[in-house]
């Protein structure tokens, strides 16, 4: 696991300028760094040594040299990659993954990572054609971001803290960015106008002044038909060779463990894989609503774990901290118990599996059967329902009851059906945002931000999961200096959980009796709860205050209507309205505009 970035330039580029790039981003690889210069392109890259220890260096190189990469992940098939390769007459150096990407490159062209199985963001020069290619793994596990510069040149970075070391780097906000944002909780890129991701699947081919973009793999059901009779034998085939395939280490793994289904099944597995004790570790609040730790404490027991436990209570520093880990607007409030517990973890191992992406794959959240019964009531009921529902106090203001959750089902049935899904995933709902933007034309229909497809698992695959999920996991792991790998998320499983018989894709249902006889009594049955963090009462008490003084700085910013956020605060502040959740996303925007926005040259 490693950080990547780098320069392309017309002319000579200054190493200096990807030296300083790279030591923004020391965190994601403390254990060894580099800088070279190859032409017309330098390569920088910061590593985490997992596997190859004494010879996985980087950057790596063909035979002639003319072909060289750095290399951000793992490739989990490199033993019969390298077998293929060396089969064919390649001479790779190293025992691990690395050193056979130039050959990759070299034996099956641009479109390489269709052969690798893992998770990476790898940026490749070949120098002869001069061609650099920037390419992501299939899910987008990790990230890659890149700039085109006043100059023309093409920097490109692990993280977009990297590129603020830039002289010239352009801080100009992209608002319709920022209203994807209030909408969603993410941005699809950055919140900068001047900076793209490669998608996940995909790879940039760079030369010249082009700059194009190739899809290599998109998600979607495997080739072969699963009988219903074959279906839990086979998710539980794959998803035990997924959990295997990530236990290649050369240093001590873990688990994040909630007490979910998911992370159990991981933690069971590997249990079942591994001589020695799984070391598990786990995250909670005082505030009983919130807490999951006495399921993982069922777990772990079940399973012989060394099991370790923190607390979380609120602070302002924690927010200030997570203003300065995440580089782009992030309001997924997960992402604090995510670096904690990350960060606990690494105290003991350098690696740990998690249970990402089971949802998606096998349909756990809530949000797929309301969608799906949406669909069969119609709108004037929804309405109907909505309306009585809202003059409920509970239905109101608190997130985990169920009448909160009949509420917002209610108002989604109310919704034009193609607004139905997107209104189940949006924090801010059109209508809000049009209030609140100081021009109102800044507020586009959630729809716009989605993919278009019918089942709402490949909507998240390919917008929540990048967005989301997957970026939550790597800037809080990397910020600890922590891998983290998600069987969940390996394509096999994922072209199995899109494949099943309708009747056990959803809730799960192929997962829970694939490994029901594994799991302590109750764990396979419970309603998914998410981690999430107690904000209706933290924006009410402890961190009111704090809270108040970041969403309404953000207002002299011009962006929003003052009046429309004091109205937010006092409801929220009143019991009137659950406004939690928004609250965080303002304050989390705040905090980024002060720290990347506000100040040149940080990083």
């Amino acid at each position: 696991m490693c950080g990547i970035c780098g320069l392309l330039s017309n002319d000579a580029p200054d190493p200096g300028v990807v030296e300083a790039m790279n030591s923004a981003i020391l965190h994601r690889g403390p254990d060894h760094g580099a800088v070279e210069s190859f032409g017309r392109c330098v390569l920088g890259y910061r590593r985490l040594a997992i596997v190859d220890l004494e010879q996985g260096d980087q950057p790596v190189r063909s035979e002639r040299g003319d072909i060289v990469a750095v290399f951000n992940g793992e490739l989990y098939n490199f033993r019969e990659l390298r077998s293929e390769l060396e089969r064919a007459g390649h001479e790779i150096g190293g025992h691990g993954d690395s050193a056979l990407i130039p050959h990759a490159y070299e034996q099956w062209g641009p479109g390489f990572a269709s052969h690798f199985e893992g998770m990476f963001a790898i940026a490749l020069w070949d120098r002869t054609a001069e061609r650099l290619l920037l390419v992501r793994d299939q899910l987008g596990k990790k990230p890659i971001a890149y700039t085109r510069l006043p100059n023309g040149d093409i920097a490109f970075a692990s993280e977009v803290k990297a590129l603020h070391r830039i002289p010239g780097f352009s801080r100009e906000l992209d608002l319709a960015q920022l209203d994807a944002y209030l909408a969603l909780q993410y941005t699809p890129r950055s919140g900068f106008a001047a900076v793209e991701r490669v998608p996940p699947g995909s790879y940039a081919a760079i030369e010249g002044q082009s700059i194009q973009i190739e899809r290599y793999w998109r998600p979607g059901p495997r080739r072969q038909p699963i009988a219903e009779e074959d279906a839990i034998r086979v998710v539980r085939d794959e998803v035990t060779a997924a959990v295997r395939r990530r236990l290649v280490a050369d240093v001590p793994l873990g688990a994040l463990l909630s007490g979910g289904l998911d992370s159990s099944i991981v933690v069971a597995t590997m249990a079942a894989s591994t001589a020695e004790p799984v070391r598990t570790f786990t995250v909670g609040f005082p505030d009983r609503t919130y807490d999951e730790r006495s399921y993982a404490r069922i777990v772990a027991e079940r399973f012989g774990t060394r099991h370790e436990e923190i607390t979380i209570d609120p602070q302002p520093e924690l927010l200030q901290r997570l203003g300065e880990v995440f580089d782009e607007p992030f309001g997924d409030e997960a992402a604090l118990p995510t670096l904690l517990v990350c960060e606990a973890t690494r105290t003991h191992v350098k690696a740990a599996l998690v249970g990402d992406g089971g949802d998606e794959v096998f349909g756990g959240y809530e949000r797929y059967r309301a969608a799906a019964l949406a669909s069969h009531v119609p709108a004037f009921a929804g309405a109907a329902a909505a309306a009585a529902l809202g003059r409920v106090r509970s239905a109101r203001r608190e997130p985990r009851s169920p009448l909160f959750r009949a509420r917002r089902i209610a108002e989604v049935v109310a919704s034009s059906p193609a607004d139905r899904y997107p209104a189940l995933v949006e924090i801010f709902p059109l209508e809000l945002r049009q209030r609140l933007w100081s021009d109102e034309s800044r507020a586009h229909a959630t729809r716009t931000f989605l993919p278009a497809a019918t089942d709402p698992r490949l909507v998240d695959l390919e917008s929540y999961l990048p967005g989301d999920v997957l970026p939550k996991a790597d800037i809080a792991s990397m910020a600890a200096s922590l891998e983290l790998r998600s069987p969940f998320l390996d394509p096999r499983v994922v072209e199995t959980g899109l494949a099943l018989p309708r009747s056990l894709a959803f809730g799960k249902q192929a997962l829970k009796r694939a490994f029901a006889d594994e799991l302590p009594p109750g764990i396979a049955e419970r309603r998914k709860t998410g981690f999430g963090v107690p904000l209706d009462r933290w924006f009410r008490t402890d961190l009111r205050e704090f809270a108040h003084e970041l969403v309404l700085g953000g207002a002299t910013r011009g962006l929003f209507k003052r009046t429309e956020l004091e109205r937010l605060l006092n409801e929220h502040a009143s019991g009137t309205v659950d406004h939690g959740h928004r609250i965080w996303c303002l304050a989390s925007l705040e905090l980024w505009q002060r720290r990347y926005v506000d100040v040149a040259g940080s990083a």
